[in-house]
């Protein structure tokens, strides 16, 4: 008996469907997988997003968290929960502890790098770290001897952590194995000294630093010091990571609603009546405590986007001249000693030269070029007929506006003020040449020679640039003008240092002309010269050990190390013609903390500067450097602060977290133009761009300006980012789907045929 028409249809049906199901399940379960392992052998794919652009500690903004990558030398930056500042000042110095709390929100176990600015000039002594319910506290060693203390801990799975010195004003902090969902805290404690200059005090908490352009075929150059015995060799210094080299970092786009908060305190004990208290750059809420005692508080959560500078100064009937600080430690008295010379009138001396140098590299984009514009337009205005001037603008390439200084007559300085009027912000900071040339003073005239150098000092080769002013200053006397809300203060300082000259900050365009007066009412006096410092006690150690000279409302500042703060102290030296005399009891001097690190930071600091002048030995220098960070405690190019944690060890083979937070620009910075650095123009373009006006006037005629091209890297590759979808598989998927498909239906159609 035959089956009826509707089983067999429906039968048929029943094995066109299961003759479907096994080729999709075929296609689905093997043939794809295949394909795409096929696929992927011959043409690899990334299988995720494409990792945060890698960062090395040198090009950090801001005190960072770094966590270490599979790739030596190179980190990328964790998320920062937040920043705070305590500081308490008392009469001439500053204890500053500087906390900044972190979190491990990954499940894993990481090493971190953290990367953070500190003044110049401070004496960095404590570290503690807080994990979980852990408290590290650093001892220091040798910088060759706690890295390999480190290296130890972080391979055995032990807490550790290694503070080390970059540069005077950027140190790391390494933390070995931190744990899943921990939080950290990390405390700096450091002390210096408060700057007086022109009747005021202030001090700077740096919070950025900001990217440095890094010259081509000036790349700096560290070494590290074999000490046995107190004598040895130095040796380049290596990183405890290979392939720590510079790479692109990313760049916080503008209109970015991530900041870097930051709370700030100030215990301000001053030691006399205050008038005048005033934040530059951050709103603050001020409380009075009494006459000499106030407190200052930002006002809310900052950015760390510029450095914190508040100025003090007395009541206008008791403006300190002079200051006298002891500390006794151990078996020692330190002394602290301001002295300000009288302001005296003297007749200017008839003969002089200013060179001006202006920086319009790209790093002086935004308000910037603003400033250092106006500022220098406004001396230009202050010039006297009998002078002789010169301008040289710089990027990565320079012009000298006149083949050589001429006469300030009205036409030249109108003409010089057109072509300032004119300068933009883009380039490379190939700060070298006009440094070189601006010290070049092949006529060797009689009379006053001086540098004013605008510039935000952005730049990797300081030590390039100290030489070069050490081995060409002569007579020269050079004022550096830092520019923008985080100058390279260290740069400028050390500058200003061995040029025999001053250093002034401008952060704002409001300041101009304030800032520039003043300036000018130092290079229109002439300076006390031939100053002296004598002790009638002996065994007297002093620093500075080279004496400066000083400016019209420059102070000297000296520190010395005394068995017994007893007898006087004479400071004299010679205003114009006129000898100056003054003498302080030792005796009288009154009681201060933290004197004594200060002194020994300024003892390294003339170990770095007589090696810079050629005065010492490389090994000398970093002997004595050595013995002072020990004895007093202090991280320095040569010794670190290392601290290990014997419990809780990190499981073997643990992977390490990964983060991708852009780098933050200072405040002020132009974005675009920033993208910029380092592109190589056409030299006769360039000129042109700069002529404004008409052509300059020489003393003899027309005078072209003299264009100097010079070398520069390419601009950096800023990374971008990437998807993490695997679209050619899609697409090859895709179609191997659509193959199917129709490969199917042609065999339902013709299974359906009778």
């Amino acid at each position: 008996m035959s089956a009826s028409p509707s089983i067999s249809r429906h039968q048929h049906r029943r094995t066109v469907l299961t003759r479907f199901g096994l080729l999709l399940w075929f296609s689905n379960a093997i043939l794809l997988p295949v394909l795409a392992v096929i696929f992927a052998l011959l043409h690899p794919l990334e299988s995720h997003a494409q990792p945060a652009a890698f960062v090395t500690p040198n090009e950090m903004g801001a005190g960072s968290l770094l966590l270490q990558t599979t790739q030596e030398g190179r980190y990328i930056e964790a998320p920062r929960l937040a920043t705070d500042v305590d500081i308490d000042v008392n009469g001439p110095t500053a204890r500053a502890v500087l906390t900044q709390a972190f979190e491990n929100s990954t499940d894993k176990w990481v090493e971190a790098l953290y990367v953070f600015p500190l003044p110049e000039d401070s004496a960095v002594y404590s570290l503690k770290m807080i994990v979980g319910n852990r408290v590290i506290v650093a001892d220091i060693k040798e910088k060759q001897a706690a890295r390999a203390i480190y290296e130890q801990a972080r391979k055995q799975g032990k807490r550790a952590t290694l503070v080390e010195q970059q540069r005077p004003n950027v140190f790391t902090n390494a933390v070995a194995n931190i744990g899943p969902h921990e939080k950290i805290v990390v405390q700096i404690e450091y002390q210096q000294a408060v700057r007086l200059a022109d009747g005021r005090f202030s001090l700077r908490v740096p919070l950025v630093v900001a990217p440095r352009y890094s010259p081509q075929g000036a790349s700096p150059i560290t070494q590290q010091a074999d000490l046995k015995a107190g004598w040895g060799r130095t040796q380049d210094r290596k990183s405890r990571k290979a392939g720590d080299k510079p790479v692109s970092a990313p760049l916080m786009a503008p209109g970015s609603d991530r900041t870097n908060p930051v709370t700030l305190k100030v215990n301000l004990n001053a030691g006399f009546p205050l008038d005048d208290i005033k934040s530059l750059y951050h709103t603050v809420k001020i409380d009075r405590l009494n006459d000499s005692a106030r407190r200052i508080v930002l006002d809310g959560d900052a950015t760390a986007d510029r450095d914190f500078v508040f100025e003090w100064n007395a009541v206008a009937s008791n403006v300190p001249s002079v200051g006298l600080f002891r500390e006794h430690v151990g078996k020692d008295d330190y002394v602290l000693a301001y002295v300000t010379p009288p302001a005296v009138a003297t007749p200017q001396k008839a003969d002089r030269e200013i060179v001006f140098v202006i920086d319009n590299s790209g790093s002086m984009g935004g308000t910037s070029i603003q400033q250092a514009r106006a500022s220098l337009d406004y001396a230009l205005s202050r010039l006297e007929p009998s002078d002789r001037f010169n301008v040289i603008r710089f990027d990565n390439t320079m012009t000298k506006f006149f083949p050589d200084s001429v006469l300030a007559t009205a036409d030249n300085i109108a003409s010089a003020r057109r072509f300032v009027t004119g300068l933009e912000a883009a380039g490379g900071t190939e700060m070298l040449p006009p440094l070189n040339a601006a010290l070049d003073d092949s006529h060797q005239a009689n009379g006053l020679r001086q540098v004013v150098f605008l510039t935000d000092g952005e730049v990797n080769n300081e030590q390039q640039l100290l030489d070069a002013i050490a081995r060409s200053r002569g007579r020269s006397r050079i004022f550096m003008v830092g520019i923008g809300s985080a100058p390279n203060t260290y740069l400028m300082s050390r500058a200003a240092e061995l040029g025999r000259g001053s250093f002034t900050h401008i952060g704002s365009v409001a300041e101009v002309n304030e800032r520039m007066r003043t300036l000018f009412d130092k290079l229109e006096n002439p300076a006390v010269t031939d100053v002296a410092a004598v002790f009638s006690e002996k065994n007297v150690s002093l620093s500075p050990n080279l004496l400066p000279d000083l400016y019209h409302g420059e102070p000297l500042v000296l520190a010395a190390r005394m068995g017994k703060a007893a007898g006087t102290l004479t400071v004299s030296g010679m205003i114009g013609d006129r000898p100056w005399t003054i003498s302080l009891p030792l005796d009288q001097a009154s009681n201060a903390r933290g004197i004594s690190k200060i002194w020994a930071r300024r003892q390294i600091d003339d170990a770095e500067v007589n090696h810079t002048l050629g005065k010492i030995t490389q090994t000398e220098a970093d002997k004595r450097i050595l013995q002072l960070a020990l004895d007093h405690h202090l991280v320095t190019r040569l010794t670190s602060l290392v601290a290990v944690d014997a419990k809780r060890p990190r499981p073997a083979n643990a992977p390490l977290t990964e983060a991708d937070i852009p780098l933050q620009l200072p405040a002020g910075w132009d974005y675009k133009t920033l993208l910029g650095v380092g592109a190589t123009r056409d030299p006769k373009v360039d000129g042109k761009r700069h002529q404004t006006g008409d052509r300059s006037q020489g003393v003899d005629g027309d005078a072209e300006m003299q264009v100097e091209p010079i070398s520069a890297p390419p601009a950096p590759n800023l990374p971008l980012p990437q998807t993490a979808t695997p679209g050619q598989l899609f697409i090859l998927q895709g179609l191997l789907a659509l193959l199917l498909g129709a490969s199917l239906l042609a065999c339902a159609s013709r299974s359906s045929k009778p």
